[in-house]
């Protein structure tokens, strides 16, 4: 499982035309995930990396998302799985397909809110726009 964590001050994901999930302005400082999921993921993967990422220090004065209870909005992300290593056209192998990741993916938002944060998503499968303010810029790369 891969997580790509960025701190943001807004973030929204649009699906033909509707924003399905958002972290306001208004919100408060949080945390935006895209979230890349392998062949052999499972639930230790999903709890681990939801743990990790609630718990991580990103936000300012070094706080964690579970300490000021931040927005955290998931967008699944297969592309976090290319390999563009070879030629100039990725695979995308690594990525697991959508009957394996979807599963884990609604997992891993359903982990965040038994964890007690706000969540929201993204459209598994869906064109997705994404939009958000980076704040810092502070993004990082998780892998289990």
């Amino acid at each position: 499982m891969r997580a790509v964590v960025q701190r943001v001050l807004q973030a929204s994901v649009v699906v033909d035309g509707e924003v399905v999930g958002e972290i306001a302005p208004d919100a408060g400082p949080g945390l935006l995930v895209y979230l890349g999921v392998t062949h052999d993921d499972g639930p230790d993967e999903v709890s681990w990396t939801a743990r990790k990422v609630w718990d991580l220090r990103l936000l300012r004065d070094e706080a964690s998302a579970s300490e000021i209870g931040a927005p955290v909005l998931v967008v699944n992300q297969f592309t976090l799985y290319g390999d563009a290593r070879k030629g100039r056209r990725p695979t995308w192998a690594a990525a697991a397909p959508g009957p394996v990741s979807e599963p884990l993916y609604d997992a891993f938002c359903d982990a965040f809110v038994g964890l007690g944060a706000t969540v929201a998503r993204g459209v598994f499968g869906a064109d997705m726009q994404v939009t958000s303010t980076n704040d810092g810029p502070v993004t990082l790369i998780l892998e289990r």
